[in-house]
């Protein structure tokens, strides 16, 4: 017990990851940094901030009489046909902000978006980016029977959530090679408005236990590992901010815990398709051959993840601790991403406002595929950074930290018995 737990604080001050950690519950240090322990013998380092402030301010509640602020009525009804078309109609309230002008990406509430399944995986149809045609008029088509009909019908009150809000809880979820290190400057920026921050680094990243089996790295066992951080720290309102893979664990807890989920950002996160492994991956070498490529590895990561390949951006993804992990755990990681449930209908569920960030010079992720994700959604907003890539959170840090506290604090502008978006 007393070596595994000098492992891991040797591990924070070294920058070291260890592969065999003992069992242990859970083990706080001075710095921030936590051990818990997710499952006997797994264990995850997990960076949790609570600032030091007077009595935490509680939000405004409504008056008696008053209309409720930031009440919007989620109401859609998602229609899948046997021929693999998808009919998203929205039928309540219409959501807009003057702060979060959502550019050509996102569905008009009260509209109906219809796309076809078998051109969603990995590009959007022909027209315009992200989605087939809208307000088809439906007497002009054929009856068809459905496969699958999803209705959603509920109220949701999206408020400010401040710094001073003791019920508030922002999560950071890296994604594939990175730790919570890439998340410094958005964690300490958030920190030092008072927001408590939850950040955890992965199975077989940064200073996490490292299991020597494939099966620990799939999508569901590391999915299962967000749901003990998250039950461990959540609070009434929390919001999770994922990055690349991390977006998937990100929208597997919105969908698990809707009433606890207030808000989500999706920082380069793709398209809202079904996890499948790539065949022709280079991470599914073999691992004799991988581990000969593995120095290159994070060469090939700057020249793809970062706009810029100079000085800083080295230095950035040395500090970030990008693709310092083994050529076990690449491999296993890659291989493991399969989430058949995590298709478009799927998305299509949440009623969680999602803010989607793009790097625009990202050579992972098309911007095409976050344009589509933002047509699924319910209540979407895409805003792309021209000077950032994939590792858009650590080259602009300064704009992506204003444009996340600026979602953070958004609330809609619904006044109550306006009618508004209500279709006809």
């Amino acid at each position: 017990m007393l070596n595994s737990i000098t492992d891991g604080l040797l591990c924070c001050l070294m920058g070291k990851t260890t592969n065999a950690v003992g069992p242990l519950d859970s083990v706080e240090s001075g710095d921030g940094y936590s051990f818990v322990e997710v499952k006997p013998g797994r264990i995850l380092r997990v960076r949790h901030s609570v600032p030091a402030r007077p009595a935490p301010e509680e939000p405004e509640e409504a008056q008696p009489g008053a209309p409720e602020r930031g009440v919007v009525h989620c109401k859609r009804r998602i229609t899948l046909y046997r021929n693999g078309q998808l009919v998203i109609e929205n039928l309540g309230d219409a959501v807009r902000s003057e702060i979060l002008p959502c550019p050509g990406g996102a569905a008009e509430p009260g509209g109906t978006v219809e796309l076809e399944l078998s051109e969603a995986a990995g590009q959007a149809p022909a027209g315009t980016p992200g989605c087939g045609a809208r307000d088809a008029a439906p007497g002009k088509r054929r009856k068809r029977k459905p496969k699958k009909v999803v209705n959603i019908d509920c109220r949701k009150r999206i408020t400010s959530c401040k710094g001073t809000h003791g019920d508030v809880v922002l999560f950071f979820i890296h994604g594939v090679g990175g730790s919570l290190d890439i998340w410094k400057e958005q964690l300490d920026f958030f920190t030092k408005l008072g927001y408590e921050v939850v950040a955890p680094d992965l199975a077989g990243h940064g200073c996490s236990s490292a299991p020597q089996i494939a099966a620990a790295y799939t999508f569901y066992a590391l999915a299962e590992d967000m749901r003990a951080v998250f039950k461990r720290y959540a609070k009434k309102r929390n919001i999770l901010i994922g990055h690349s893979y991390g977006v998937s664990f990100c929208t597997f807890l919105a969908h698990e815990y809707p009433d606890l989920v207030h808000k989500v950002i999706m920082i380069n996160g793709g398209g809202p398709t079904a996890l499948e492994p790539s065949l022709c991956s280079i991470f599914n070498m073999p691992t004799c051959v991988l581990h000969c490529l593995s120095p290159c590895l994070a060469w090939s990561f700057l020249k793809a993840g970062f706009a810029r390949q100079g000085a800083k951006e080295k230095q950035l993804l040395k500090e970030g601790n990008a693709f310092n992990v083994s050529s076990f755990v690449l491999r296993a990681m890659m291989s493991g991403q399969y989430w058949p449930e995590g298709d478009e209908v799927y998305h299509a569920e949440l009623a969680v406002p999602v803010l989607l960030v793009h790097g625009m010079h990202d050579k992972f992720v098309p911007v095409e595929e976050d344009q589509r994700m933002a047509e699924i959604l319910l209540i979407a907003f895409l805003k792309v950074i021209d000077e950032g890539s994939h590792m858009v959170m650590m080259e602009c840090p300064e704009t992506v930290n204003t444009l996340l506290h600026e979602f953070v604090l958004w609330e809609p502008e619904t006044p109550a018995g306006d009618g508004h978006g209500e279709k006809k």
